[in-house]
């Protein structure tokens, strides 16, 4: 059995303005078993939290540091964390 986690990622680049976070919030549905949210942040970065399994996680962020996400990703900062829940599906903010 798979332990729960949280993964908070910061998406440095061209990712505002370009349908990021609908993209994102699309994979992490097509994934399953995720719930948290994308936010667009005042400095440019979009700010994601998902928290699920450890391998359903360990997918959104490959796509998040991967080539297929909409705009130019320069870097992706993660830190992994204990779920604190709460959150109602995979949400847009």
């Amino acid at each position: 059995m798979s332990e729960d986690v949280r993964l908070v990622a910061w998406v440095r680049g061209r990712v505002q303005g370009v349908g990021f976070r609908w993209f994102t919030r699309a994979r992490a549905l097509e994934i399953g078993g995720l719930s948290g949210f994308a936010l667009n942040l005042g400095d440019g970065r979009v700010q994601v939290v998902a928290e699920g399994t450890q391998e359903a996680c360990q997918k959104l962020l490959d796509w998040l540091q991967g080539a297929d996400t909409p705009g130019s990703v320069d870097g992706v900062t993660e830190i992994w964390d204990t779920p604190r829940g709460g959150y109602d599906g995979f949400a847009i903010r």
